[in-house]
């Protein structure tokens, strides 16, 4: 008799197919099993020929097709049966209360559960159930564990410190709760390191749609105070503005309401599900959208929402940007956002909120003509300051003297730029002027 018997922990494959996606799945929504790879139906040993090559496709299915990501859950073996070699997947039960193939996200198709030696289609019940579960501990981020343990927290200090607090460094990771209860640094503590592992993607398409990429800049891999201060950046350099110099004052036309998007920035940075992935900014040419994931936080109605009633799912995120001013617990957010787009601008789901912000459509229209055409980050530099604050939006880590090698003049034309730029508003410096920075505001 063969040692190999299909049952409810143990999937046989007698070779790779695209269903293995559903088939992890259906184990991490379960109890967890083991997929075998190279034996049929009968328990029969044929084996895989193509080991390097169906290893590349599981891992790729494994990384880019599940949501969240479960790779923590799934480890990958080879095994040696009568001359012939075997893959296995060891499938634990998902930490998460809900996985679904990325492809048809979380509905009946997308989630999938092992029940006998089959899988099944959740029902859109159990599917809701599962989901409102997934966020209900809203002290996820201080147990899930960092993805690298090299992490270190001058920026979070110099933050800090420039509010006028008091950082101990021997009790900082304390204070913060960077640690898990086993002593690993967690995400909280990741989110807020100099440098990680976290992306955070802002992409421009040249039409209405996904169908081509413009231009696409990624502002992560390190603290999200500093990623929040690059956005803000860039929503001001994209921020295009129409001046009537005809009449007086002047008037000033703007591509979109800067307040009402930085709100929905903000939203989409403390209420965003980060065990699934980073929040998403996406520019079209009549719009832009602002998405986080998760839906709304657990035991929130969309009457709440839309009344900026105050329940944020990532309590201990909340209160850095608290302590840092940049956001409040009034819930002021979504009603600014309301009054001045309406509550069609927000799509919610049970798995993410959008938020859709259209441009002006007279802005658009002169801009295209190039008619009295200002930007609003730029609006009253020369060429040098505008040079000098484009290079400090991509790495407000450059000093003078890479300044003025990449501008092309000298370091003393840098630093009379740099006070320049303080005088206007443009920068300010955080920290001392050895160990600082400069940042980029509106």
């Amino acid at each position: 008799m063969s040692q190999y018997i299909e049952s409810e922990k143990v999937e046989l494959k007698v070779k790779y197919t695209d269903t293995i996606c559903k088939e992890i799945v259906a184990f991490l929504n379960a109890d967890g099993g083991q997929i075998i790879i190279g034996v049929d139906d009968f328990g029969t040993v044929v084996g895989v020929d193509k080991i390097d090559e169906t290893l590349k496709k599981i891992s790729d299915v494994i990384t880019m097709q599940i949501e969240p990501n479960p790779q923590e859950e799934i480890r990958t073996e080879l095994k040696f049966d009568s001359g012939k070699t075997l893959i296995v997947l060891f499938i634990s039960k998902g930490i998460r209360n809900i996985y679904c193939q990325k492809k048809y996200g979380f509905s009946s198709n997308g989630c999938i559960i092992r029940i006998g030696t089959t899988c099944k289609e959740m029902t859109a019940e159990q599917i809701r159930i599962r989901y409102e579960k997934n966020f209900y501990d809203e002290e996820y981020m201080i147990k899930k564990r960092a993805s690298r343990a090299d992490l270190s927290f001058r920026e979070l200090k110099i933050y800090y410190s420039e509010k006028g607090f008091h950082v101990d460094d021997s009790s900082m990771e304390a204070n913060f709760n960077l640690r898990n209860k086993y002593g690993e640094y967690n995400l909280l503590a990741e989110l807020l390191a100099d440098k990680n592992n976290i992306p955070f993607i802002f992409v421009k398409f040249s039409g209405v749609d996904k169908a081509s990429i413009s231009e696409r800049n990624d502002y992560g891999y390190g603290c999200i105070l500093s990623i929040y201060g690059k956005i803000k950046a860039r929503l001001s350099a994209e921020n295009i503005c129409i001046s009537d110099t005809t009449v007086r004052p002047r008037q000033d036309r703007y591509l979109f309401d800067y307040d009402a998007v930085n709100e929905a920035v903000l939203n989409a940075l403390v209420h965003n599900d980060w065990t699934i992935t980073e929040p998403q900014i996406s520019v079209f040419s009549d719009r832009m959208e602002i998405l986080s994931h998760g839906g709304l936080p657990h035991g929130m109605t969309i009457e709440d929402f839309y009344e900026g009633i105050s329940h944020p799912r990532n309590s201990t995120l909340m209160r850095i940007f608290l302590n840092m001013g940049l956001t409040e617990h009034t819930g002021h957010g979504v009603p600014t956002i309301i009054k001045k787009y309406g509550k069609d601008v927000f799509e919610i789901t049970d798995s993410y909120v959008k938020c859709k912000v259209p441009f002006d459509k007279k802005v658009l229209e002169l801009s295209n003509k190039n008619v009295g055409l200002n930007v609003g980050l730029n609006v009253g530099l020369n060429k040098t300051e505008k040079a000098v604050l484009g290079l400090l939006i991509e790495d407000s880590n450059r000093i003078a003297d890479v300044l003025a090698t990449d501008i092309g003049v000298t370091k003393r034309t840098i630093e009379r730029t740099l006070v320049s730029l303080q005088k206007k508003g443009k920068i300010e410096r955080i920290g001392s002027k050895r160990d600082g920075k400069w940042i980029v505001i509106r």
